[in-house]
């Protein structure tokens, strides 16, 4: 990482409710390298005369990878009691597991004691908090690799994350530990996938799906090259090359053939695509689109993107702005698949299929201007969205998150005019 780590006497300071700052936890039996293991990364040396614990260490934002505060904290079983091991352990949210390779008995405690007690600590075997092993004193040249046989464990404990062979003594794979730590509460590994089934996970499947239709900005249920190269664009400010996507899309024939139509890419291998990129461990890769697209760790939308902090003085009113009603116009077209000037049901469910509900009930239809099937027209369809910003301000611009306000113009404060 770096040399001269600060302490917690750092200016900054962590906060447990600030979801990018990352805890990181060392357990493990006494002897087995926490301490020495934390010292070394403070200095960037190995120390001979190390503390019975450490105290609390901070790493700074600006010289994290992420740009996140991290907090590393020490246990000693000589000086806490597993009363205050608990309590650690349910604040921090990653947990490296310290063992050492020339001790078969802490390798042992890792599946008897130290795994169980994490689950039992955090309500079961279903908590989302993420697990390191680290298997400290791999300094012989002529040991075997001790991942190997971890593989059973982590089969059998799905919240590891990854095995790191390391040495204080030889400084092998000390940052690493903090690296992969850092990355696991980043970008963690379990809300992506389901590993039961070793595929995307039905709440990444949602949020992709959603991403999709967002960018499927001609509504035929493809990726053209161009809506692929505007994905691109606004996912990573880098625009991708018509090489580049021809080369993606032949990784994705070659898996299926039927994923691509006429040369356009079909939702199922946009999910492909991106299942692809995390079982070869390019997590931060899905969690840049996600998180662009508004998403948080949990696969929701988060609150700031849905209901930005606006003021809006008392008796004043508010209606959508000239972009908001360009944008909700260029939405009824785009889903007005018959070119009728009217949504039909089966069109008004696909235009909101992206969000949670459908904010109009029948009656709300019935009293807006519709054609002689009760469809609702262009003008019915601009009204009810007045009407929702005057009676339900929060419950509109929610569903213009949903929607993609976000993605077209900065966020949902662009879609209102207030009237004083």
């Amino acid at each position: 990482m770096t040399d001269d780590i600060p302490p917690s006497s750092s200016n900054e300071r962590f906060s447990s409710k600030n979801s990018e700052d990352v805890r990181i936890l060392l357990v493990g039996d006494e002897g087995v390298g926490k301490t020495s293991i934390i010292m070394a990364l403070v200095h960037d040396n190995f120390c001979t005369n190390v503390p019975a614990r450490c105290e609390q260490v901070i790493i700074p934002r600006d010289v994290s990878p992420d740009g996140v505060l991290t907090e590393i904290i020490d246990y000693s079983p000589r000086e806490q009691s597993e009363d205050e091991l608990i309590s650690l352990i349910q604040r921090a949210n990653v947990i490296c597991v310290v063992y050492s390779v020339r001790d078969t008995e802490t390798m042992n405690r890792v599946t008897s004691y130290w795994l169980p007690l994490i689950q039992k600590s955090l309500g079961g075997g279903e908590h989302n908090r993420s697990v390191l092993l680290a298997a400290n004193k791999s300094d012989r040249q002529d040991e075997t690799s001790h991942i190997d046989k971890m593989i059973p464990i982590m089969n059998d404990y799905l919240e590891i994350e990854t095995v790191v062979e390391c040495s204080a003594k030889i400084m092998k794979n000390i940052s690493e530990i903090f690296f992969y730590a850092q990355k696991a509460v980043v970008y963690p590994f379990r809300p992506l996938m389901s590993l039961e089934e070793k595929k995307l996970s039905m709440k990444c499947q949602k949020a992709l799906a959603r991403i999709f239709k967002l960018s499927d900005s001609d509504n035929d249920g493809f990726l053209s090259d161009e809506e692929l190269m505007d994905f691109q664009l606004f996912s990573f400010s880098v625009p991708l090359t018509p090489i580049a996507i021809a080369e993606v899309k032949q990784v994705i024939s070659d898996y299926d053939p039927n994923m691509l139509v006429d040369n356009a890419l079909t939702l199922e291998g946009f999910l492909y695509l991106h299942q692809m990129f995390i079982q070869r461990g390019r997590h931060e890769t899905v969690w840049t689109v996600l998180k662009r697209f508004g998403h948080d760790l949990n696969l929701q939308l988060r609150q700031d993107y849905l209901l930005p902090k606006i003021k809006i003085p008392r008796g004043s009113s508010v209606e959508p702005s000239d972009l908001c009603l360009n944008f909700l116009s260029e939405l009824f077209k785009r889903f007005d698949e018959d070119f009728d000037d009217c949504l039909s049901s089966n069109e008004l469910q696909s235009l909101f299929s992206v969000c949670p509900s459908n904010p109009w009930t029948e009656e709300m239809l019935h009293a807006v201007e519709s054609n002689s099937l009760g469809w609702i027209t262009h003008n019915g369809y601009i009204n009810l969205w007045t009407l929702n910003f005057a009676l339900n301000l929060s419950q509109a611009l929610e569903h213009l998150a949903y929607l993609g306000f976000n993605v077209k113009y900065h966020s949902q404060k662009d879609a209102i005019t207030v009237y004083l």
